[in-house]
């Protein structure tokens, strides 16, 4: 449900209501008691995000993070012959 600012155009009261999008718009200030209050346009709030993070593998499926995890550890036991790869011939090349 959205908060709504609104305004007395008689005393010049501005208060925040919280109410249904559904709800008809205030018509009486809660101070003077009068029925000059007009809604006001405003910004809004933003979206607030409270947590750790949100990510998109948060939301992936068991399978999916099965086969991940797979790849990984096949790409893991690939990686140190291939940094040896690389350390011996940047080793020759820096002797050069």
């Amino acid at each position: 449900m959205p908060t709504y600012e609104y305004q007395c155009d008689a005393c010049n009261h501005k208060f925040e209501e919280f109410q249904s999008i559904s709800a008809d718009p205030l018509t009486k200030c809660p101070e003077c008691k009068k029925k000059k209050l007009r809604r006001l346009f405003s910004t809004g709030g933003g979206l607030l995000f409270k947590g750790s993070g949100f990510y998109i593998t948060d939301y992936r499926s068991d399978s999916y993070k099965k086969s991940a995890e797979k790849g990984t550890k096949s790409s893991e036991s690939s990686k140190p012959a291939k940094s040896d790869s690389k350390g011996s011939s940047g080793s020759s090349s820096s002797s050069s």
